[in-house]
Parts: structure tokens; sequence; C-alpha cells
């Protein structure tokens, strides 16, 4: 797999049909793959967050979730082959599940919002793709014990919607724990989509890379700050990037 860096954050140059292929082998011969995406706004976090950085280089497949990251390799003459969002790799693993018999775990999100993911799929797909759920609140001291509950329901996916930077870590620092568990991956605020809570944007408004925009309409108390600075950040590491080139 080939990798690009861009401001200190390795990223694999994978389509969405070659990310599923390798996960469907890992899967299939019983091998464990930890994996993770990264936007504008993870990315400017690496920049200060050593531990992040650690968390997110170490995964074994590292996708672009955001088109500003895509759009910022080809500005830096890296380019990547597409965008690989993060919600759309999980609607297709969980189709996959169904269609070979694997089990899900998810983990995050409030608790109203995960039983609502698990009845979804459970209703669209089966309930025998469901290996079992928790909620994403917990105390510090109570990781193992979650990693171990995960680990011993037999499941061959994991899916964590936990905001950033504690899914990230929390997957690599259970990772030994959690090594029966073929697939891990982040998944951020995908539950509440699936669960009805916000709305994704349009197909028009991704393809522009405006899906943050709409978004940040639904709630912009509450994510003015993560977009709009951290997006402002994201474009001056970028050209900062491009000039010491």
């Amino acid at each position: 797999m080939t990798k690009i860096n861009i401001l200190n954050t390795s990223i694999h140059n994978l389509t969405m049909q070659e990310t599923l292929a390798i996960i469907n082998d890992k899967i299939n011969n019983g091998k464990q793959i930890h994996h993770v995406v990264v936007n504008a706004g993870k990315i400017v976090a690496m920049q200060d967050d050593l531990e992040l950085r650690k968390s997110v280089n170490e995964s074994d497949i590292i996708n672009a979730d955001g088109q500003a990251v895509v759009w910022a390799s080809k500005v830096l003459k890296k380019p990547l082959k597409e965008r690989v969002a993060g919600i759309d790799l999980m609607s297709n693993l969980v189709a996959k599940a169904h269609q070979n018999n694997w089990k899900i775990f998810f983990f995050g999100a409030k608790e109203e919002v995960v039983k609502k993911v698990v009845k979804t799929y459970s209703e669209k797909y089966s309930e025998k793709i469901i290996a079992g759920y928790r909620n994403g609140y917990f105390k510090k001291e109570d990781e193992k014990k979650i990693a171990q509950e995960i680990a011993n329901s037999g499941a061959n996916i994991l899916f964590v919607a936990i905001s950033s930077p504690t899914k990230e870590n929390f997957l690599y620092q259970n990772k030994e724990i959690l090594s029966k568990v073929n697939f891990v991956m982040g998944v951020g605020g995908s539950f509440d989509v699936v669960a009805g809570l916000v709305k994704r944007a349009p197909k028009w408004m991704q393809n522009y890379g405006l899906e943050w925009f709409y978004r940040f309409l639904q709630e912009p108390k509450r994510m003015w700050k993560r977009y709009l600075v951290g997006n402002t950040k994201f474009i001056y590491f970028v050209l900062k990037e491009k000039i010491k080139c």
C-alpha cells in the first residue's frame, strides 16, 4: 500500500474499493487490521498532539476522510486517488457483514443513539450481525474492561463513535486486548447520522468539499470553532508546507 505524508500525517493512497478489498481479505483470513480516517481538523490537532499523531500514524490503514485532505494532497503534489469517507466505509462494511455472516460491535454515542443504530441495522439486515453495543460514556479506568467485553463478544468488526482523540487513543492503547477483533475503526459522528439525529450533506456538497459547512449549519454553536478555526489553520499549514516545497 502506497503512503504519502502530509503535515506529519501518513495517508494510504487507496480508493474505497481497494480499501474494502484489503479489509475483506484480512477478515476472511482471521487477521486484524486497525483503521483510521483523517480530515482537516484531525490533521491540525496532530500538529501538537503527539499521542494522537502516534495513534493515527501507527494504524494499519489510514484513509483521507475529508475532501480538503485530497485537495491538499494535490496542492502539495502528492495526489491521493480519492476520498474514502468513514461513514461510507462503515455503511459498506455493515452490508458486507450481512453477506459474510460477520458480527459487529457498536461502541459510542449516547445510549439512545447507539440503540437506534443497532435497531436500524437489525431491521435493514438482520439481528445476526450484532455482536453487542455500548454507549461512549466511561471513565479512563474502565477502558480495559470495556475492551475485554468487546473482545469477548465474538465481534469481527468494531465501530467506535467517540470524538477525537479519545477514540484513536482507545483503539491504539487497547490493540492487544482487541486482537481477536479483525477490524477496528473509529467512525466519529456516524452513529448520529444513522440514527437520524444529523442529516448528511447532499452529494453535490460532498463532492465540492462542503460537507463540513452543511454540518456547521445544523449546529453552528457547537461546530463553529471546530470547522471555521480548524479549517483556517489547515489552509495555513498547507500553504506553509507548499512554500517550503
